[in-house]
């Protein structure tokens, strides 16, 4: 592999944004190497500024579940595109993308679309507080929830009762109403809410933790939620910015069979396009202005394009429901190859980790025993043979209906071969 475009790119590129990237995680800092520029992709493939071509398991972070550039997604977005590419008004697409979110996810009966994850979370959780009338919120230890200044929290005291700003700019009055549990620790929640229980406007989750890699819900975590919130008159709200047509058309709570009072969504519902979504219960959706006194507003929501993209991505995953058990085999034979070298591994639907430790990986601090100088060494080894992987232990492979069998079969035959590296 030759990178020389790439690196002159990015020598240019850290003078004139943060570490040469717009999103932290792109900048390759924690696998020690220059981020590599992509020029194109289609199907299960990307391709570099230096022509080099990889078999991609990042799929821009999960809303490629059909692969890169599908022919029908783009013969929409090209038409969509020759119409204008936005009106700052109402459109037909607006409407048709919520019936059909609606249709697959009934616990989504009214919903606002916006246009990215972190606005569709922190506008919930407004509107959570609004319906309520409380201020506290009660969020999971190693969950992400987008980047507003209430939810860039980690653990303050050892009963994590109370919340510490996680980034410099951050107030810690912006934070004095985060309540931070462990994921899959029921008592930490209890104990929170035996406490501030009167307080606490709402609960948000990823269903399935999938930014400290994939950590799966155990049994009963779930419904324990469901039922603590409903004594406490709480909002459940699943974070499915990622699971989100991801492990099935329904998501997790279809997946898991739990239906939260709030939904937000992301990735997938913009067919790749900039867009997110929340929703849920109409009594707590007609406290959002214009109809009630929660505000929330943006220029670019619900774009004709993006909204055209979604439309397509949609309905190609309901005409063709057989993609999803497709795909799990696809990711299961991944797993099993991560397993083979040793790797503990955790996998739900096509979402899947494999972390360098011993240990059962349940929760955060599963998740910081993982040896990330040893999967530096593993990234490097699969990115210089075209395997296309994200430059972070703590990120989800995803895995996609365009990835061929023996596209699978040579990334497991490369991972298998790490282990006499």
């Amino acid at each position: 592999m030759r990178y020389k475009n790439s690196e002159e790119l990015y020598n240019k590129a850290v003078n004139l944004m943060p570490g040469g990237v717009n999103s932290p995680v792109r900048a390759f800092l924690n696998v020690d190497r220059t981020p590599v520029f992509i020029d194109r992709a289609k199907g299960d493939k990307i391709y570099d500024v230096d022509g080099n071509e990889y078999i991609d398991y990042v799929c821009s972070w999960g809303p490629g579940i059909l692969g890169h550039a599908h022919p029908k997604v783009i013969e929409a977005v090209k038409a969509a595109c020759e119409k204008g590419l936005t009106f700052g008004a109402p459109t037909r697409n607006e409407v048709e993308l919520a019936e059909l979110i609606k249709s697959i996810m009934p616990s989504m009966e009214v919903m606002r679309m916006v246009n990215s994850g972190t606005e569709a979370t922190m506008s919930a959780i407004r509107t959570a507080r609004g319906y309520t009338g409380r201020d506290m919120i009660l969020k999971f230890k190693g969950c992400y929830h987008g980047h507003s200044d209430g939810l860039l929290v980690k653990a303050g005291s050892a009963a994590l009762t109370s919340a510490v700003p996680d980034s410099a700019g951050v107030p810690e009055s912006y934070t004095k109403n985060t309540l931070v549990a462990l994921y899959n620790d029921e008592n930490s929640v209890k104990e929170l809410f035996e406490k501030y229980g009167n307080d606490i406007a709402c609960v948000i989750v990823e269903p399935v933790a999938a930014n400290m890699g994939v950590v799966l819900p155990e049994k009963g975590f779930l419904q324990f939620l469901r039922d603590i919130t409903e004594k406490y008159n709480s909002v459940l709200i699943f974070d499915e910015v990622i699971t989100g047509f991801r492990l099935g058309l329904g998501g997790a709570q279809e997946y898991y069979g739990i239906k939260p009072d709030m939904t937000t969504l992301g990735k997938i519902v913009g067919g790749g396009m900039p867009m997110a979504v929340y929703g849920g219960r109409k009594e707590i959706m007609d406290f959002v202005s214009p109809v009630g006194k929660v505000y929330q507003a943006g220029t670019l929501s619900g774009n004709p394009v993006a909204t055209t993209a979604g439309i397509a991505t949609i309905k190609i995953l309901m005409e063709n429901k057989n993609i999803y058990s497709d795909i799990e085999k696809k990711t299961s034979k991944i797993a099993e190859a991560l397993k083979y070298i040793g790797l503990s591994v955790n996998q739900a639907g096509s979402l899947l980790c494999g972390y360098f430790t011993d240990r059962e990986v349940k929760n955060y601090d599963d998740a910081l025993s993982s040896d990330t100088k040893k999967y530096a060494e593993f990234f490097a080894w699969l990115i210089d043979r075209g395997i296309y992987v994200a430059p972070s232990q703590y990120e989800a492979m995803f895995i996609s209906a365009a990835h061929s069998d023996e596209d699978i079969e040579k990334t497991c035959g490369i991972i298998r071969e790490f282990k006499n590296n």
